[in-house]
């Protein structure tokens, strides 16, 4: 079992929900973004989501997209988002880390996709969500990916109707990122009451956890939303505050309230 596989096994023995958080590796810079990543297990957090720069992340809004310049331009690359997980699991080997971001840096990157995955391994990575390569190139890194013991976690959305989703979720392992929203991250609130039957359809076909993200930026979210659901995702209000520059005991803070909101029964 992977560490993905254990949070959610040990959540699942006291119902407990998930709560995962979504900050861009490099963001504003090394040395500080690796220091709030550090932060967050103690803030509540039980899976982090780090993501890798990209120039033309489609399925991002301003915020996250404002982040992916921000940490380009103090030298972050796929590669110095590997040297934050090794440095992070110095201290930490218990808190799954899942990477995020988009094909054309592990691809075009020296070594490709087999030295990609040999380094996320080493680094200690525990799974992928890599938004634009669809089911049908899974040959391309999902399969080799958890042929070597990554989780492969795949988006599902609103508009993934029951035709499509046996095909979205047939490699997926983890659990189900369900997209609450059309459209981009830091867009339209999610809304639990429209998520709660979505989640209940995808756990059926996947037979997998369901996590929600997008449209979630309070703690009263946060609450509503894991209550349907088998955790949420906060990523954008999170990043906003790394943005306008915020001390990180108080991003830390923020993130403990979410966390209590998303923890609570």
């Amino acid at each position: 079992m992977s560490r993905i596989d254990d949070t959610f096994a040990r959540l699942a023995e006291t119902d407990g929900k998930a709560f995962v958080t979504y900050m861009m590796g490099c963001d504003p810079d090394f040395d500080r973004s690796l220091e709030i990543m550090r932060g967050l297990p103690g803030a509540g957090v039980d899976i982090i989501e780090l993501g890798m720069p990209f120039t033309d992340p489609m399925a991002d809004g301003a915020t996250i997209q404002a982040a992916g310049q921000r940490a380009l331009a103090a030298g972050g690359s796929v590669s110095r988002v590997l040297d934050m997980v090794r440095a992070f699991r110095v201290q930490d080997d218990a808190t799954p880390i899942v990477l995020m971001g988009y094909y054309n840096p592990i691809y075009a990157r020296e070594g490709g996709v087999d030295r990609f995955i040999a380094e996320a391994v080493e680094a200690g990575v525990d799974g992928l969500i890599v938004v634009d390569l669809p089911p049908e190139e899974d040959a391309e890194l999902c399969l080799p990916a958890r042929q070597a013991g990554l989780n492969f976690i795949r988006l599902a959305t609103p508009t993934t109707d029951d035709q499509r989703l046996p095909a979205v979720v047939r490699n997926t392992s983890g659990f189900v990122y369900y997209v609450s929203v059309t459209g981009i991250t830091g867009g339209p609130a999610a809304n639990a009451a429209e998520v709660a039957p979505e989640v209940a359809r995808i756990r059926a076909s996947a037979k997998l956890p369901v996590v929600v993200g997008f449209g979630i930026s309070t703690p009263q979210a946060a609450q509503a939303v894991a209550a349907v659901a088998d955790g949420c995702v906060v990523g954008s209000a999170i990043v906003k505050l790394i943005g306008e520059g915020r001390p990180v005991p108080e991003v830390l803070s923020f993130v403990a309230d979410l966390a209590q909101g998303a923890h609570h029964r």
